[in-house]
């Protein structure tokens, strides 16, 4: 989640949101551009890999780690991408905060094992 954007609590829950709930139903890399017009039919995907099953017959464990810029939330992208993990970048469309311009706004990183999240996550601090 960036930290530098200082969304109100309720706007990071919902974007965090977006991102749990893209990581899972669409495509394995997809990244949300609140300014497109997706088809929703060629996006939605359940890969129910044994990763997947093992999260969501457990306890659904989230974890949320703040960056300070886009630059940063970038950056992670495209290691979890580079790492072949399951993500989901979230693009707000700015309508109800910054100022009707589209904006990075969070990542959503698995479900995956903890240990190939952390090569990824481990240095960024709680949120």
């Amino acid at each position: 989640m960036r930290k530098d954007l200082n969304m109100r609590k309720g706007k990071m829950v919902a974007q965090g949101s977006h991102a749990s709930v893209g990581a899972i139903l669409l495509d394995r890399f997809f990244s949300f551009d609140g300014d497109k017009n997706l088809e929703t039919e060629d996006l939605l995907s359940i890969p129910m890999d044994e990763e997947l099953r093992q999260w969501i017959e457990g306890s659904f464990v989230k974890i949320c780690v703040s960056v300070d810029s886009e630059q940063e939330l970038d950056d992670i992208h495209q290691r979890a991408l580079a790492a072949n993990l399951r993500c989901c970048l979230i693009t707000d469309n700015g309508t109800t905060e910054f100022n009707n311009v589209p904006t990075k706004t969070c990542l959503a990183i698995g479900p995956c094992e903890s240990e190939k999240i952390d090569l990824i996550t481990d240095q960024l601090k709680l949120l």
